[in-house]
């Protein structure tokens, strides 16, 4: 694949995106909200998290777009704002699986 030139700010942009990713309990929200919508109950209980720390990084994920909310009832349900930021954390898993299997490139 070829880089091209790109806008410093959209460098900027892309090195928060993967501090934000660099979280291993957001990545594994994000990759729970790919298919189904969620509220904290349920992200706590499948992560085995305490409901504030899962509030607070869906927090952290919906102020910089990769979450959304909206009410239902009274349960606030969480999904993907930006479903094609998992086509990076599937390659960053990928790129894992492959190096933790002491894999050469192009094996």
């Amino acid at each position: 694949m070829e880089v091209k030139k790109v806008n410093n700010d959209y460098i900027d942009e892309a090195s928060l995106i993967f501090k934000l990713l660099s979280n291993p309990n957001r990545l594994k929200m994000l990759v729970n909200l790919e298919n189904k919508s969620m509220n904290v109950n349920e992200l706590s209980n499948q992560l085995n998290m305490e409901q504030s720390a899962v509030s607070h990084q869906l927090s952290v994920l919906k102020k910089h777009q990769l979450v959304d909310a909206n009410r239902n009832g009274k349960s606030i349900y969480y999904q993907l704002n930006d479903p094609h930021i998992l086509d990076i954390v599937n390659e960053a898993v990928q790129h894992s699986s492959h190096v933790m299997g002491g894999k050469h490139h192009g094996e």
